[in-house]
């Protein structure tokens, strides 16, 4: 959607000035007239959608959003003004306009769920699809509520997933600042008295000076050819399916943390998939929206295959038995609610189950990552050490002969 800078006038005759999107020139006139101005003239400004790209709004502000509209519209706030008290109590200026674009839109006659599809940027088809089931059945204030407490675990789970590797990458760059300077700074100035002693150096020691060697005079490919090697990577993941089908399956097999992806993938489906159930959206529908939350294709063509079969009249137990993907656990759950009619409350306890077993999957990773730095930094010292004082030694030897 384009961005006017626009001039206009009130009906006091007041000027006023500033930016608004519209889909053309007629547009930005009856958004204006809706606010009580005259357009006078306007200029394109760029593009909406650009300037969403850089100053999108974050979770936090989404969670503020959501808390907010449920807390105003089940006190029997009219939806208009509820939207207006949000945009003023923005402080995301960018978040504020998108906020103001959209109650024009509602002003104007459209649904909130059609003004928010307007914003992909920040408001993804989960988000938009929730929304419109809850304006079909009433039920918008739970949908804003469950929108919030989702939203919120999810900024918990990023939010502690930053705490855990913290300390960890602190420790590896001090780590490599070390051996740094012990490779570029200290060991070439020992070895011109290392092959000055008159024997034979041991392979250690040869080693350590290539090594200080390679460090001192090609650093700069050491540290590019990473560099491009992820970015070849990401080239080819963007340009090959193939590619990232393989890549998803490589990330729930690898050792440690792969199972940790497979139980955060599985959490975010039951939640998000019980709180489309509860919405009112029908389960086919959920199941092909769930696709593109897991954020994983090998996990999204399960669901596909499990789509494809409840499609065709197989129990939805049974469909998610036959993909050999999903836990016992997962299964067993979903055929007690499909039994009993209480499918959420069976997609929320398993979403709580792995919320916890992650959480202590997290811990127990960051309890091996720390001693697993500690031994492999006394490793690099003691084989410095090894071949620094292993020619001494040697020579010491020889004197006593």
């Amino acid at each position: 959607m384009p961005l006017y800078a626009y001039k206009a006038v009130d009906h006091a005759g007041r000027w006023a000035k500033g930016r608004l999107e519209a889909f053309n020139d007629s547009d930005l006139e009856l958004r204006l007239a809706r606010s009580g101005l005259d357009l006078i003239s306007f200029s394109t400004a760029g593009s909406g959608s650009v300037f969403l790209r850089l100053h999108r709004a974050g979770l936090k502000d989404l969670i503020t959003f959501c808390f907010q509209l449920e807390q105003s519209v089940s006190a029997g706030v009219p939806l208009l003004d509820a939207l207006a008290d949000v945009r003023d109590s923005t402080e995301n200026q960018a978040f504020k306009r998108i906020i103001g674009a959209m109650l024009a839109e509602v002003e104007g006659g459209r649904l909130l769920s059609q003004a928010m599809a307007a914003y992909p940027q920040v408001f993804n088809p989960v988000f938009v699809s929730l929304v419109k089931a809850g304006e079909q059945t009433g039920k918008l204030p739970e949908v804003f509520g469950h929108l919030a407490a989702t939203l919120q675990w999810q900024d918990e789970l990023q939010a502690q997933s930053r705490r855990m590797m913290t300390y960890p990458l602190l420790v590896f760059l001090a780590l490599a600042g070390a051996v740094a300077f012990l490779m570029m700074y200290l060991v070439p100035q020992l070895v011109p008295f290392l092959q000055g002693l008159g024997q034979a150096l041991p392979l250690e020691t040869r080693m350590l000076i290539f090594i200080a060697e390679t460090l001192v005079h090609h650093w700069w490919l050491l540290l590019s050819l990473p560099l491009l090697a992820w970015a070849s990577l990401l080239l080819l993941l963007k340009r090959s399916a193939s590619m990232r089908y393989r890549c998803d399956g490589l990330k729930l097999r690898l050792p440690l943390i792969g199972e940790l992806f497979k139980k955060i993938i599985l959490a975010r489906f039951c939640r998000y998939f019980a709180m489309m159930y509860q919405t009112g959206i029908p389960i086919l529908d959920a199941l092909r929206t769930c696709e593109d939350i897991v954020a994983n294709r090998v996990v999204a063509e399960a669901l596909a295959r499990v789509h494809q079969e409840i499609e065709a009249g197989e129990r939805m137990s049974e469909s998610f038995s036959n993909t050999g993907l999903f836990p016992p656990l997962v299964v067993r759950m979903i055929g007690v609610g499909e039994s009993t009619g209480a499918l959420d409350k069976s997609l929320n306890k398993i979403s709580y189950f792995y919320d916890r077993d992650v959480t202590e999957g997290m811990q127990t990773l960051l309890k091996l990552i720390e001693p697993a730095l500690t031994v492999l930094l006394g490793f690099i010292l003691a084989f410095i050490m090894v071949a620094v004082l292993g020619p001494l030694y040697g020579a010491f030897a020889q004197m006593k002969l």
